[in-house]
Formats: structure tokens, C-alpha cells, sequence
């Protein structure tokens, strides 16, 4: 059964703070829940359907009594960074089976203000035992890992790698809640600390406390509503991983999840207004943006030149909120923010300098883990509510 049409985004909301010292990530999931709701002219006494990741309390369990929510459905898959791009296609599944009408979406965390300490009674995974023990010390090495390797494959190069930070950065100047919003130059980028190489400072996302919430509801719902929503027209996921060693660095995920999302909403690349793409590194967008078929694999840093990510003209627009490289990567997970700004770009509701002109199709794309080990990537294609 296909889930294009059956749902639509009634209502979002990304916290506008960056650094949140005052507050716990539960209170923070309920100010964003409060106002995805009130964006869609809802409450919480409406929702039937609740998301969230494995973070908080028993999958769910906890902020479910935290919010005071009346369910019968519930689900927190857990695929990092990529989890709220699936919980909305899962939303959508749901929603058409009958198990729930009004779906909240919520995600938060502190990771700028709270210390991250892992829990000293958890037994810690397989895979990070033997990675950390032969030098994969950190997300960036591993997505540094990815960058070589395709430097070394296609001849992508550090200026292009840089061309990726350059139109976040533009973008995050018209935004007053992003973290960054001083735009930067190619150069700049390059003569920025080297973190692991090849990447450099400005080629790494920011780290930021915050949160978001989406809210999703059934065709009938969206109707009664004085709110504009958006269809949901398309939905891939599906999970890359090591493959006891046999692994490419030099693609995603998105080879598998993208094609399933425009089958699914029955388009294709060429037909995207707008593509919020996961840009934990500058690396991320160049793999991502080959692996959803905008470009030939290998020519990611041609794409990219030339302002082609630049909003509002450029061939294709992205990340205009800033995105994780300059806005807002809240909890180290940034597929919130990314289906958030997508949904502002087809309501018309972007910052007025980077609004793409009749955007009427948009793509909300997520990835979790590492491209350079294992990760769970996932695709949304939103339309406009008469799409």
C-alpha cells in the first residue's frame, strides 16, 4: 500500500535556542510539542499517535506520561540523526492503516550544555570497541575516512568540499536563530583548523542544545483544519553498514532510500524545488546529493559549483534555514530540522531572501550513524497541499 497522500504535515516547530542551560530535554520536547500543535491549531488532547527515538526513558514510555498523551499507537525507532525523516513516513503508514490520526513527532537534547556521559552500567556495542581501539576515535575521523576516499575515487577537492559551507552560510545570515550567521568563503573554510584530514573546522556541523516537533494527520483532519499542510507524497528508508569490513565509504544509503521515495510519489530529481539534505560534515551533502540522483556519482563536487545550492536561484536550492553546519544540529540529530525548514518552503513561510519561488515539490532527506561504517538513511518527497 502506498502512503502518497494518505497524510500531511498539519504542523512544525524548531525551538528557537541554542544553548539551553535552564532547561531539561523533556521540558524542551514539550515546548516543541506545544508548538507544533498550536501551528497546526491542535492539542495535545487531539494526538492518538506518538514518535519519538529510543533516547528518553522506555522507547517512549516516559515522555508519553511526561506529556500526558492518550495513545493508541507508538513507535521509537531509533536510526540517529535519520529517525524523524522515517518516523514521518511511519506516521504516514500508520495513520493510513487507521492505528492513529494525529501523530506527534518530537526530539530533543543538551548536548551543548549537558555533559555527555555514557552510562557506566551500559554494555558498550561491538562495533565501538573494535573501531575505537584502531584509531575511528570520532565522528570525524570517520566521515574524514569517507572524504578521502572519494577524493581519491572522483578528485573531489577541499575548495568544493568548502562550496557546501559557503551556501549554508549564506543562508544562515537571514536567519536570526542560527547559531552561525557570519557568511564564510571558500577560502576561509580551507584556512579553518584542520579537525581530521581532510575536513576542516568549517566543514563540520555545529553543536547546539535545542529540539523540534512535527505533527502529522490523516487527509480528514487536514480538511477541518485553518492551517496549510503539507502531503506527503513519498518515503524510503533503509540501513548501510559495514558489512564485516566489505564496506564502499563512497556511497549512502540515499542509493536505496531516495529511489524508493520518488517511486513512490510517482517524480523524480529533476522535479525538486527544494532538498533540506543532512549536512553533519560537508562530505554528508556531496554523497547525499549523488545517491538521490541529482548528479552522476563522482561529480558531487561539480554539482556544487558555481552557487547551484545557493537559495533562491540556484539549480538547486538547499539548506536555507543554514542547516547543521550553521543553524541548529540539535542533540547531534539533524532530521528534525531538516523536514522542518522543507515544510517552510512549501508553505511559502522560508525567510523571505532565500524562499524558493514556487516551490511546490520538496525533499526532506536524513542520515544516522556514519557514512563510513553503518548508518539509516531516510527520504521524505513533501508536496504543497494540492499536490
Amino acid at each position: 500500500m502506498s502512503i502518497r497522500g494518505k497524510a500531511f504535515i498539519a504542523g512544525v516547530y524548531e525551538h528557537p535556542l541554542r544553548e539551553i542551560p535552564d532547561r531539561s530535554s523533556s521540558q524542551i520536547q514539550a515546548e516543541c510539542a506545544a508548538g507544533a500543535l498550536a501551528d497546526a491549531g491542535l492539542s495535545f488532547a487531539d494526538v492518538d499517535g506518538y514518535f519519538t527515538d529510543s533516547k528518553y526513558g522506555i522507547g517512549g514510555v516516559s515522555m508519553t506520561d511526561y506529556l500526558g498523551l492518550k495513545l493508541t499507537h507508538i513507535d521509537s525507532t531509533d536510526t540517529g540523526g535519520s529517525s524523524y525523516v522515517v518516523h514521518v513516513g511511519h506516521a504516514a503508514e500508520a495513520i493510513a492503516c487507521g492505528k492513529c490520526t494525529v501523530a506527534l513527532i518530537t526530539m530533543a537534547g543538551r548536548p551543548r550544555t549537558a555533559a555527555l556521559r555514557a552510562d557506566p552500567t551500559t554494555e558498550p556495542v561491538p562495533d565501538s570497541v573494535f573501531e575505537g581501539l584502531w584509531g575511528l576515535s570520532g565522528p570525524a575521523t570517520a566521515y574524514a575516512l569517507a572524504a578521502t576516499r572519494h577524493m581519491y575515487q572522483y578528485g573531489t577537492t577541499s575548495a568544493q568540499l568548502a562550496e557546501v559551507k559557503v551556501a549554508a552560510s549564506l543562508h544562515a545570515q537571514y536567519n536570526p536563530n542560527a547559531f552561525l550567521r557570519q557568511p564564510v568563503t571558500v577560502e576561509e573554510v580551507l584556512e579553518s583548523p584542520m579537525v581530521s584530514t581532510p575536513l576542516h573546522r568549517l566543514d563540520c556541523c555545529v553543536v547546539t542544545d535545542g529540539g523540534g516537533a512535527v505533527v502529522v494527520v490523516s487527509p480528514e483532519v487536514a480538511r477541518s483544519l485553518d492551517r496549510t499542510s503539507v502531503k506527503v507524497l513519498g518515503h524510503g528508508e533503509t540501513i548501510k553498514h559495514a558489512d564485516a569490513g566489505r564496506i564502499d565509504v563512497t556511497y549512502t544509503g540515499a542509493v536505496i532510500s531516495g529511489p524508493r521515495a520518488f517511486e513512490e510519489a510517482g517524480i523524480g530529481p529533476a522535479d525538486i524545488k527544494y532538498a533540506s539534505i543532512y549536512d553533519s560534515f560537508t562530505i554528508t551533502v556531496i554523497e547525499s546529493l549523488e545517491d538521490l540522483g541529482f548528479c552522476e556519482k563522482g561529480k558531487g563536487g561539480e554539482f556544487v559549483l558555481d552557487g547551484a545550492l545557493v537559495a533562491p536561484h540556484g539549480r538547486l536550492p538547499f539548506n536555507t534555514d543554514g542547516g547543521g553546519l550553521c543553524n541548529n544540529h540539535p542533540s547531534n540529530r539533524g532530521g528534525m530540522t531538516k523536514i522542518i525548514e522543507a515544510v517552510r518552503q512549501l508553505r511559502g513561510e522560508a525567510n523571505k531572501e532565500v524562499q524558493v519561488p514556487n516551490c511546490d515539490l520538496a525533499l526532506a532527506h536524513g542520515t544516522g550513524g556514519s557514512i563510513a561504517t553503518r548508518m539509516g538513511s531516510s527520504t521524505l518527497i513533501l508536496g504543497q497541499e494540492n499536490a
